[in-house]
């Protein structure tokens, strides 16, 4: 029997409009526009200038720091501006613009075919780096520090999220049904980096056919594909954890704190890419979707790709949207203009009509604890979403487990007041991170 996790709820998946629909290579953008910071770590410096000449897949933005990831041209051009523009997570981002000079020419040396098992460890890592893999089911931390565990994190099995328990979001199914073989490749190369025997691909049943494919792929392999009861947040780390392994992840620890790595099924495309090919990060898979969009697709999207560009190659809006979201409508962003550019985690754009979104007025909380409920993290997010609204953020970290929160938005789901939980939370976050930098700063002086 499967152990699931506590608390959890069972949206709508509106995965029917894009579930059926193949994968598509979108067409070239006339330009893209490329943030240096698409990642978790420290943000690249451009290495290109004003009216240079790009290839595709040249290194245009990189850092000397091991928590980071270069950025690469996504399109052959010339650089017209390395400028701050709008960016779907910071607000706005150094970014370097590339116009396309429509001969989608490779930089020298890419591709290549490589026998990737006759490459060790550390030169395993050091392509996944240079090709700037990050985690792309949208927490965007550097694949390459994911797989350099410190030696004393005794790694035993790998997992692959699979989950895809966002509503509306196909990407990772349909790569499962159309990329088979990179998948195995990848996850292969991922066991050899680790040393690890044993592999699991948890993979929610609300996808049948994905569960039927890859068991076929794995035959014979230690890797086990498992089909898992559907409840969201199921993608999030530590309860897929909880779910394959029945093992818990303590307060304030890390996944390979208890033996386990996570990686994502983008990733894992991304790795057979780059240690196959020499192909480095430069598309995604991104599923365009909801009830405002003509013609929902899976896009193959290059990286700098504006959402106007990519709502365009689906016949752009049947109406106008009342909601724009980067991601899954639980845990993505909304976006006030079409101007931003697809960057390494995105997953999704949503464009939602009025019926699909919550316009309900927000009131005092009536403590009625249905949010204690649903929380898979064990926490109170009413007293979570009070604390950040009186500003008293440092007692939401020391009495609250603030940081425990995996800011899944089950709470906000079940709210009869409407509150907004989640965003509560965000900002105590952002407060006490913007403190503790502040208190680093002065105590190096």
């Amino acid at each position: 029997m499967i152990k699931s996790f506590r608390g959890g709820i069972h949206p709508n998946d509106n995965k029917r409009y894009t579930a059926d629909k193949s994968i598509e290579i979108a067409l070239l953008p006339s330009k893209v526009i490329i943030p240096v910071r698409q990642h978790i770590g420290a943000p690249c410096a451009p290495m290109v200038a004003k009216g240079d000449l790009v290839k595709k897949g040249q290194v245009i933005a990189n850092s000397s720091a091991f928590v980071s990831s270069p950025a690469h041209a996504s399109i052959s051009g010339v650089v017209t501006d390395v400028a701050e523009y709008p960016h779907p997570v910071f607000g706005k981002c150094l970014s370097i613009v590339i116009e396309n000079d429509g001969l989608d020419e490779w930089i020298e040396g890419i591709p290549v075919q490589r026998d990737w098992e006759k490459l060790n460890d550390n030169e395993i890592k050091g392509i996944i780096k240079d090709a700037g893999i990050v985690g792309m089911g949208g927490a965007t931390f550097p694949t390459h520090v994911k797989l350099s565990p410190p030696k004393e994190k005794k790694i035993d099995l790998l997992i692959i999220n699979a989950a895809e328990c966002e509503p509306f979001l196909t990407a990772d199914h349909r790569m499962m049904l159309e990329y088979p073989e990179q998948i195995v490749t990848g996850v292969k190369i991922i066991m050899q980096v680790l040393g690890v025997k044993r592999a699991v691909i948890g993979i929610e049943d609300n996808k049948p056919d994905a569960v039927s494919v890859m068991q076929k792929a794995f035959e014979g392999t230690t890797v086990e594909v498992k089909a898992i009861p559907t409840k969201y947040p199921q993608g999030a780390e530590k309860m897929l954890i909880k779910v394959i392994a029945d093992r818990e992840v303590p307060s304030g620890s890390l996944p390979m704190d208890v033996g386990v790595v996570v990686q994502n099924i983008g990733t894992v495309v991304a790795i057979n890419d780059a240690v196959v090919k020499g192909i480095p990060l430069i598309q995604r898979v991104t599923t365009i979707s909801g009830s405002a969009v003509k013609e929902p697709k899976n896009l193959l999207l290059r990286i700098g790709t504006t959402f106007k560009d990519a709502i365009d190659n689906c016949g752009g809006f049947s109406e106008k949207p009342a909601k724009i979201i980067m991601g899954g409508p639980m845990m993505g962003f909304a976006q006030s203009n079409l101007d931003i550019s697809i960057i390494k985690g995105v997953s999704g754009i949503l464009g939602l009509n009025k019926k699909d979104i919550n316009n309900g007025t927000q009131s005092p909380c009536i403590r009625c604890g249905k949010c204690v409920t649903v929380c898979p993290c064990g926490l109170n997010p009413s007293m979570l979403s009070i604390l950040g609204e009186k500003d008293m953020y440092e007692e939401a970290k020391l009495e609250q487990n603030l940081f425990d929160c995996a800011e899944c938005g089950s709470c906000v789901y079940v709210c009869p007041a409407k509150r907004n939980i989640v965003q509560y939370i965000k900002y105590s976050k952002m407060r006490n991170t913007a403190d503790a930098a502040k208190k680093k700063e002065a105590l190096a002086k």
